[in-house]
């Protein structure tokens, strides 16, 4: 399709930032950034663009574009983004070989623009910023990304008119296609519409859920996917979850609803306290406690990549939408030594449905925080379990003295994990069946009164 990049930047915070161009070498730099993530493109705060990796005369209608648009939303106005939407139209690529361009862009055909876009957005993501986390020095801080793909929605009737956008017509000979410079409307959802657009138009066919629950994800303005491949293969384009080369090696927990039954909702699981999607067929989580094998591109990434990780999986192998097995490899020898069913232990796999159609970033972010405020009231549930059967939990000073949110919700999880491991160990050298069942569903339901 040939190089170059047709991008439109629009400053919708009135902070006068743009796009970064070295003009010394006429090269495109928006992707260069200080720090870990503070990019010299406008990706902060309030902010859109919308782009197409190709010129501009390979496109056959420039009011259109692939990622149409990536919006970035500031609703403290602190000048940081905490929620993301990228919207895209995938393009029909027809290209006619072997041609020489002409010294006039007017005269190439429709095949030789080769870029044709759908008026169709047939993918789009949200990542979430859920604790709001993100300071200069760490500009993105996203949880949690759901993301549709398949089907989705005509978006033709998105019209923008700028009376300012097009140019000089007398300087549209130094441009060999000038385009670009005639027209006066662009054709995008917008920060009010995308959301609605999204969940109310969008006609999907999948939809997955990442949650970055080593929290290191702050490289990246969206928190990326997992694809369902090889739990236990780690490397970019290797076939295993982390395939994508902007997935974190290890670390997130990623779900996939494969025919989109749960149109993209959510709930909070019992068993874990943790929020999920709602109609997953499956999940796994990379556990990658201390953040230990950090976040972004494999071959930037500092220091040897280990592929010794433990893994969990989850299903739903009732096809109830909600998750009622979880298999373990703790040992990480990439075989899953202990499985639980959720209804072998009396427990109901249900939880109340969360439609996500139905929220915003405040109520999203309101979910969160009951999520880990729960983890941390079970974490404490469980050492008083922990006592009553003499177990010294001095061991685990670290994990009592969260500070913050995100430390309620971490050290909540595996505070409650290592103690309920530390009880099991006692049921099983005593050989106490009872205890250990009881054991099994006080942690599982959270509620560690069933254990007397």
């Amino acid at each position: 399709m040939g190089s170059g990049h047709y991008m439109v930047v629009i400053d919708t915070d009135g902070d006068g930032v743009f796009n970064y161009i070295d003009w010394r070498e006429f090269k495109l730099k928006c992707w260069e950034h200080s720090g870990l993530s503070r990019f010299f493109e406008d990706y902060l705060g309030q902010s859109l663009f919308l782009k197409m990796h190709t010129s501009t005369y390979n496109i056959k209608n420039l009011e259109y574009n692939w990622e149409n648009p990536f919006l970035f939303y500031d609703y403290d106005q602190d000048g940081l983004t905490e929620m993301a939407i990228r919207l895209c139209d995938s393009p029909k690529i027809n290209s006619e070989k072997d041609f020489v361009l002409p010294e006039d862009s007017g005269q190439l055909t429709d095949m030789q623009r080769c870029v044709e876009f759908t008026k169709k957005m047939d993918w789009a993501s949200i990542a979430i910023d859920l604790d709001n986390d993100s300071v200069p020095g760490n500009e993105f801080d996203f949880d949690m990304t759901i993301n549709f793909y398949g089907g989705g929605f005509d978006y033709s009737d998105q019209v923008h008119v700028w009376k300012s956008l097009s140019g000089i017509r007398e300087a549209d000979q130094y441009f060999y296609d000038a385009r670009w410079r005639q027209m006066d409307r662009l054709i995008y959802p917008d920060h009010s519409t995308a959301w609605d657009l999204v969940f109310n138009r969008g006609k999907w066919e999948h939809a997955r859920f990442v949650y970055d629950e080593d929290d290191d994800c702050q490289r990246w303005e969206r928190v990326e996917l997992y694809e369902l491949k090889d739990p236990f293969i780690i490397g970019f384009k290797k076939g295993g979850l982390d395939n994508h080369p902007q997935s974190d090696p290890s670390g997130d927990r990623g779900e996939w609803d494969m025919d989109n039954s749960g149109k993209g909702n959510l709930y909070l699981a019992a068993f874990d306290g943790r929020i999920h999607l709602y109609g997953a067929e499956s999940g796994y989580w990379r556990i990658d406690q201390d953040a230990a094998i950090f976040q972004g591109y494999h071959q930037l990434t500092p220091g040897p990549h280990s592929d010794q990780f433990a893994t969990v999986k989850y299903s739903d192998t009732d096809n109830n939408g909600f998750i009622d097995t979880i298999e373990y490899d703790l040992d990480a020898d990439k075989k899953f030594e202990e499985t639980v069913h959720l209804a072998a232990l009396g427990i109901e796999d249900h939880g109340q449905v969360i439609q996500t159609a139905g929220l915003d970033y405040t109520k999203l972010a309101e979910l969160h925080r009951q999520s880990a405020e729960a983890l941390w009231k079970r974490a404490k549930d469980a050492l008083g379990a922990a006592e009553k059967q003499g177990i010294d939990t001095a061991c685990y000073a670290l994990f009592k003295s969260p500070r913050t949110l995100r430390e309620k919700y971490h050290y909540g999880y595996w505070l409650s994990f290592y103690i309920y491991k530390d009880l099991i160990y006692i049921a099983e050298r005593t050989k106490n069946e009872k205890l250990k069942s009881d054991i099994q569903k006080s942690y599982y339901s959270g509620d560690w009164t069933r254990l007397k």
